[in-house]
């Protein structure tokens, strides 16, 4: 039975790896999973420089997920190359680093650093950042801005790179075949909806932000929609994710068209979420007689 899948040139020896922001780089779920039982572990995003975020209170639960407004706080890159690089050779699973930045030269600053890094197999380029230089429109929100990052990332990238999505858009099939256009080798989504939470007993925001991120399994049926356009849009490899709490969530996606899926919110409900759904797809290919993980791919369109 395979269930090997190939992520733009990169075998995964199976389809399960961690949304970025919800697994550290690794180090910090290694007690309750076995990292060699992934297909991919995805760091959190790193910068050029460390980020402090966004001031408390940053999380809240909502009915069926949770919103967040963590600013994308990191310890920047000299750390992370210093620290959990390190710590990652130790195992067998692919490593994807999310990168994020204000502007390109930020994006670039990084690309560049973990070119020539051996324990790096593919970059994960979130364009859900605000583009200070052009007014704080996000780069995953103009489909301009979005070719145009992914073509100077692929001067200086030297693994293959994923970029990830932002679904608070129009058209989420025109921002996918922008980047395709611009040479990802890949997409991710989708990212967090755009969420409020007020406390009527306070009279005030949930959370400082006022607006943050909203995961969880209510955004599940959006984000499987989303992944079967871009699939029917584009020619190069969906990594699905989005409210994926089991197996069966896991393989919606990999029938909507995805060939990998990453599991987010889920890991702070269940530490052990993600080797679970290893598991279960494996269960479901035996029960289904399925010999190849790829048969069930895209089988759905």
């Amino acid at each position: 039975m395979n269930t090997k899948v190939n992520l733009a040139g990169v075998e995964l020896k199976n389809p399960v790896m961690v949304a970025s922001g919800t697994f550290g780089s690794g180090a910090e779920y290694s007690e309750f999973v076995d990292l060699n039982r992934l297909g991919a572990v995805v760091t959190k995003g790193v910068a050029s420089v460390p980020w402090p975020g966004n001031p408390a209170p940053r999380i809240a639960e909502t009915a069926s997920g949770m919103l967040n407004a963590i600013g994308l706080q990191n310890p920047g890159i000299d750390l992370f190359s210093k620290r959990d690089l390190p710590f990652l050779e130790k195992y067998d699973t692919k490593v994807i680093v999310n990168v994020c930045g204000h502007s390109t030269e930020e994006y670039l600053d990084v690309v560049e650093r973990l070119a020539d890094e051996p324990r790096v197999d593919m970059l994960e380029i979130n364009i859900s950042c605000p583009n200070v230089k052009e007014g704080g429109i996000a780069f995953g929100q103009n489909p301009n801005a979005a070719e145009e990052i992914t073509k100077a990332v692929k001067k200086y990238a030297k693994q293959p790179i994923i970029m990830k999505l932002s679904p608070n858009v129009t058209s989420i099939s025109e921002m996918a075949k922008a980047v395709e256009a611009g040479g990802a080798d890949a997409v991710s989504l989708i990212n967090t909806l755009t969420g409020m939470k007020i406390d009527i007993n306070r009279r005030a925001f949930a959370i400082a932000n006022k607006t943050g991120g909203m995961s969880g399994p209510a955004i599940k049926p959006v984000a499987v929609r989303m992944v079967w356009q871009c699939a029917n849009a584009v020619k190069i490899p969906i990594v699905g994710m989005g409210g994926i709490l089991t197996a069966e969530d896991a393989i919606e996606f990999l029938m909507a068209g995805a060939t990998a899926v990453s599991v987010g919110a889920a890991n702070f409900i269940n530490p052990y979420a993600t080797a679970e759904i290893a598991d279960g797809i494996e269960a479901f290919m035996k029960e289904q007689g399925i010999e190849d993980i790829n048969e069930i791919i895209g089988c759905v369109r």
